[in-house]
């Protein structure tokens, strides 16, 4: 089993997502992340699907994807051809004991706090999905209260479009 990364760049129309959505369910294909966002043309938008499988699930996945009508363009994002990034909110019950140390994990991190109330932190982390994971890992010694992921999304670098 290996995990594949599609770009899908599709018209910003309504049940777009339904269509696509639905071929995965269809199929019995589970989606690993997904994220959706309009691109600098309002006429489309950009579809980031996380996927696992093994070789043969992978290309009918991509296969029936470009059947699809509202489908314009497809592209795998494949490591070192391409940047993926998430973003992870976490909100970390804190009090002034353990503030500090909380905050002194973020800034290994690069992280930045979003939100200080007089119980929790909340703090905001964008990279790679092994650095977001690594990051929750420090973490697991404090009381995650909530915790949200957007699930990857990314472009091929500029030499590989």
């Amino acid at each position: 089993m290996r995990k594949m990364v599609l770009s899908i760049l599709v018209d910003n129309t309504a049940g777009v997502l339904s269509r696509v959505a639905g071929m995965f369910s269809r199929r019995g294909y589970n989606i690993d992340s997904l994220t959706v966002g309009e691109t600098q043309d309002p006429a489309f938008s950009r579809m980031t699907v996380a996927v696992t499988g093994d070789d043969l699930i992978l290309e009918q996945i991509e296969k029936q994807l470009g059947k699809l009508e509202d489908v314009i363009d497809i592209k795998r994002l494949e490591p070192g051809q391409s940047v993926c990034r998430e973003l992870v909110l976490v909100k970390v019950e804190a009090d002034q004991v353990q503030r500090q140390a909380i905050i002194a994990i973020a800034d290994v991190f690069r992280a930045k706090i979003v939100d200080v109330s007089r119980d929790s932190l909340m703090i905001e982390l964008t990279g790679n999905q092994d650095k977001i994971d690594a990051f929750i890992k420090l973490l697991d010694g404090y009381v995650i209260t909530q915790l949200v992921r957007t699930g990857t999304t990314g472009l091929r670098r500029g030499a590989y479009d």
